[in-house]
């Protein structure tokens, strides 16, 4: 796609729910399964009272991040979401921070969505057991092949599985609703079980409990990851931006607190019994243990076969697309991570590969990057989303701190110079509903912090402090390489022509390419040319110089002795001879190559010349020329090279 067809690839609203609101609403699959399966540590009587609670609470915060996110997108539509906002009002250090954080929750979200939902398609499709590895990182390899296609285009794919997601769990809900008024609503299958205390819960204490409590609070908090999505995308909304933005924010935000309460309360009212250790928690009215080949099933899985116990087909339904919608919510990762690694790589944080488009108009190489660490992920922790899910959701709620508190200080900013009154109200208001904002995310991440750092979060903190030091090294890496290419008034090094240019032209034998580098090297008129040869066997040697003579060459050829059989270092050498006490002369190395066309044919030649220019690079003074020579394997491969890849653009920095 051409770079002026970049409009055609914005989004409508309808488009943009799916893209960057797949995350927060699939959420509701794995959200009341973290709260239950918290609270069942304690037994199953907790979980059943005090489930409600938690996810009150939850949809609470969520209330107030949404409606302070809905100010964000207004005040900063530009695309650079938390990250811009905490690098304009807290400084660089605190939006590297927020960006460290977003990248590592980014390849989280991947991660878990995936792996959750490869389990939930598990219910459906039983021979996927056992091989839920090895599924979800193709699954991973297919997303990153649909969004290398483009925004829009992955928008279209994901459009009709998110919305059917959304019908089938709202009409389960109806459904569910109307069943439990008429008295018809049955019993989910685990409601017959007796949920046991883990080893440790069985007798909790007022802190213990509350801790507990805490505990499963910050693990529903995952139905929270993803709202940040539509700030960092605001430049991807059609126009009005702003106004489209917040509009579909607040339909994500009513849509996926009416399926959270939904969930939560279907699975009250059909008791269902969730437990982190199946085999010993759950034991049946008996006493005895359940089975060894039982299988615990998903909050979504055993409310959906309760509420669709006569009709098998909608527990189907509702399996697959569950399924579906946990895998394609990773796209708000896929849609977030690049443009935020383009952000950073356009401010020097992040290499400036990640800044540029590939051929379809998307950030090309963010999509590889984020592929493949969601990958590792993966593979190392098997693919187990109780496991992966401990270490998710710090990184947001570090992300949503820092914004909110960013945002209350641009009010205040603006608030000093703003003399209207009607736009000071609305600051004022903007102001107070960021800064509740600000309070409660702080409160939620040091809950996280306290409940979850042992568990796995730890290693989240890890890996964001890691990132943090590397991006920071890297822009100390770019500021010293633009320190020294700029060019200074009193500089004038780059205008300055060189006192004389001393052309060299390497020889091994005489053959076409030889004479074609020294064809080329006479016509630039160097102020000195001579050819040099290595002197490795004595007798090849002697027979070259014989022949150049025979051949009447007007060019002096010098053979440099090598003693020890290398190439590489006479040569080097040779031409720092020649730059010694001359600082302002210039030597030109002509490298005659031959071309070849296949990969293969490569391992039958030696890489001498590749090995002598790399050394000649580092050598001040030291102009390197190669002189190719296509031999006919190589013709038309040139064909394979056209047109720009990924990370070809260079902005000329």
């Amino acid at each position: 796609m051409r770079s002026d067809r970049l409009t055609e690839t914005l989004l409508p609203k309808r488009l943009a729910l799916p893209v960057f609101a797949s995350d927060p609403l699939s959420s509701v699959a794995y959200a009341p399964d973290e709260i239950f399966l918290t609270l069942g540590l304690a037994g199953g009587t907790l979980a059943l009272t005090q489930s409600w609670k938690i996810a009150l609470v939850v949809v609470l915060v969520m209330v107030v991040v949404v409606a302070s996110y809905r100010q964000n997108v207004h005040a900063y539509p530009s695309g650079g979401g938390d990250y811009e906002v905490a690098s304009t009002n807290l400084g660089s250090k605190a939006g590297l921070t927020v960006g460290s954080a977003l990248l590592v929750d980014y390849v989280l979200t991947v991660a878990v969505s995936v792996s959750s939902g490869v389990q939930n398609a598990a219910a459906a499709l039983p021979f996927l057991r056992g091989h839920e590895v090895i599924v979800a990182v193709g699954l991973v390899a297919l997303l990153a092949g649909i969004n290398l296609r483009g925004v829009r285009e992955s928008g279209k794919a994901f459009a009709v599985p998110t919305y059917l997601f959304m019908t089938c769990v709202l009409g389960m809900a109806a459904v569910g609703l109307f069943r439990n008024v008429t008295g018809t609503l049955p019993k989910a299958e685990s409601a017959s079980l007796q949920l046991l205390p883990e080893p440790g819960y069985e007798s909790l204490g007022l802190f213990a409990m509350a801790f507990l409590m805490l505990r499963a609070f910050s693990s529903g908090c995952a139905a929270l990851t993803g709202v940040e999505a539509i700030s960092n995308g605001v430049p991807a909304f059609q126009k009005p931006k702003s106004k489209n933005a917040a509009t579909t924010l607040l339909l994500m935000g009513i849509v996926a607190i009416s399926m959270m309460v939904s969930m939560v309360t279907l699975a009250r009212w059909t008791g269902v019994k969730y437990a982190e250790d199946p085999a010993t928690q759950l034991v049946q009215s008996d006493g005895r243990p359940v089975p060894p080949d039982y299988v615990q099933e998903t909050i979504m899985g055993q409310v959906s076969h309760a509420v669709f116990d006569n009709f098998p087909p909608g527990v189907l339904l509702v399996s697959i697309v569950t399924g579906l919608i946990l895998i394609l919510a990773a796209n708000t990762a896929f849609s977030g991570f690049p443009v935020l690694g383009s952000i950073l790589a356009r401010d020097g944080y992040l290499p400036r590969q990640l800044h540029t488009r590939g051929d379809r108009l998307a950030f090309s190489n963010g999509i590889l990057t984020l592929a493949g660490a969601a990958a590792l992920l993966i593979v190392l922790y098997n693919a187990e989303v109780t496991k992966l899910i401990q270490l998710y959701i710090v990184g947001v709620f570090v992300s949503f701190t820092l914004s909110q508190t960013g945002m209350v200080r641009h009010w205040n900013r603006h608030l000093r110079v703003e003399t209207n009154p009607g736009v000071r109200r609305r600051m004022m208001r903007s102001r107070a509903i960021n800064g509740v904002g600000a309070a409660i995310c702080c409160t939620v991440l040091l809950v996280v912090l306290a409940t979850k750092f042992i568990h796995g979060a730890g290693y989240a903190i890890a890996a964001m402090v890691v990132l943090f030091f590397l991006m920071t090294g890297i822009n100390k890496h770019y500021e010293r390489v633009r320190a020294e290419l700029r060019v200074s008034d009193e500089d004038a090094d780059a205008q300055m022509l060189p006192s004389r240019v001393h052309a060299i032209v390497l020889v091994s034998k005489i053959h076409k390419p030889t004479l074609r580098a020294l064809a080329y090297a006479r016509a630039t008129r160097p102020s000195k040319l001579e050819a040099i040869t290595v002197n490795v066997e004595p007798d090849e040697t002697k027979a070259l110089q014989d022949e150049w003579d025979r051949r009447d060459i007007p060019v002096p050829l010098k053979a440099l002795d090598s003693p020890y059989r290398e190439i590489t270092r006479p040569v080097v050498e040779y031409v720092k001879s020649l730059r010694s006490g001359h600082p302002r002369d210039v030597v030109v190395v002509y490298i005659p190559e031959y071309v070849l066309g296949k990969w293969y044919e490569q391992v039958l030649h030696n890489q001498s010349a590749l090995r002598l220019k790399g050394r000649l690079l580092f050598t001040p003074g030291v102009m390197v020329a190669s002189v190719p020579w296509q031999l006919a394997s190589s013709e038309g491969q040139e064909e394979r090279f056209d047109g720009p890849g990924p990370g070809s653009v260079r902005l000329g920095q």
